[in-house]
């Protein structure tokens, strides 16, 4: 009787080491079918095949999961692409909340579910910035506050990523679309409010993100655009001035004029919008695969406001 439990117990242990060994077997054959998918087209058959079989292999590899998730992205089936992202993120959520958070914003425009993921993965690294597809989640946070046009949040995140990047690299080395839709922010913002006349203070942080940009690249079509639009805003605000003084004494107004201003600021958005328009045509423009970008430029914005400035009396 006493080898009874012996025996029970040696059997339990082969048990175990075959199913250890099966597990290990399993991992590898995972593995392989991974990577195997990883040598075809995204998208095609055979790569979705193998990733299918390989989380049936081995239901807790967690880039097996993305990857079967991106085609259906890519084709615009969240009911196919969610459940497989969420599989991901739930076994490994250091690496692709923020990578979830990324497809949230541009291929959904879902800005709060892309902020809660960005805002997740900043807990889950405390004292450490992480950079979904190599951009900080500050710059996300950024992009997906102005797309709900949460002006003073996202001017407050891209504050926070300029300042890092150039502590670290230097302002000639920060994303020149940092600065674009921190300039943009200031801009939108300011243009919702009310103003009875003209004030240089009022654009001077949009047009000193506009600048920036044009410092270090003065091809951008976008900086370009944005820049001219400005400077139309503040030829309305000093048209509108005009008119006020109109019925004022001329002697009582000062040097330079808001009639000097006015010229001097049309000439300036005229020489931008036509520098923008040429440097659009030539491609130099923000764009993105499968998605528009945020605030997208066409042609016809281009053209539109080029007339617009050019019958600015």
């Amino acid at each position: 009787m006493e080898t009874l439990p012996k025996y029970f117990l040696s059997l339990a242990i082969v048990l175990c080491l075959f199913s250890c060994e099966d597990e290990i077997d399993r991992k590898k054959r995972a593995l392989d079918s991974f990577h195997y998918g990883m040598q075809h087209y995204q998208g095609t058959e055979e790569s979705i095949n193998a990733f299918a079989r390989a989380v049936e292999l081995d239901p807790t590899h967690a880039e097996s999961w993305r990857e079967l998730s991106i085609p259906f992205l890519k084709r615009g089936m969240p009911h196919l692409w969610k459940p497989y992202i969420d599989k991901a993120v739930e076994l490994d959520p250091i690496t692709w909340q923020g990578y979830r958070g990324y497809n949230y914003l541009w291929f959904y425009r879902d800005y709060k579910s892309a902020i809660a993921d960005f805002d997740a993965t900043d807990t889950l690294t405390p004292n450490f910035t992480d950079a979904p597809q190599g951009h900080s989640v500050d710059y996300w946070r950024g992009i997906a506050y102005l797309g709900l046009k949460e002006y003073d949040n996202c001017i407050a995140y891209f504050d926070k990523h300029i300042q890092k990047e150039t502590e670290e690299t230097g302002e000639d080395w920060v994303e020149h679309e940092a600065f674009l839709y921190r300039g943009i922010a200031h801009y939108e913002k300011n243009k919702t409010q009310f103003h009875s006349i003209y004030n240089p203070k009022i654009f001077e942080a949009a047009l000193n993100d506009f600048n920036t940009i044009l410092k270090y690249n003065s091809d951008f079509a976008d900086a370009n655009y944005y820049k001219a639009l400005t400077l139309f805003e503040e030829c309305k605000l000093l048209q509108k001035e005009i008119k006020i003084n109109s019925f004022r004494d001329s002697n009582l107004l000062h040097s330079p004029t808001p009639q000097e201003i006015l010229a001097k600021k049309k000439s300036e958005a005229v020489k931008t919008i036509q520098k923008g328009l040429e440097n659009f045509q030539n491609g130099y423009s923000v764009r993105r695969p499968y998605v528009e970008t945020i605030r997208q430029l066409y042609l016809e914005d281009f053209i539109n406001l080029q007339a617009k400035l050019e019958s600015m009396h």
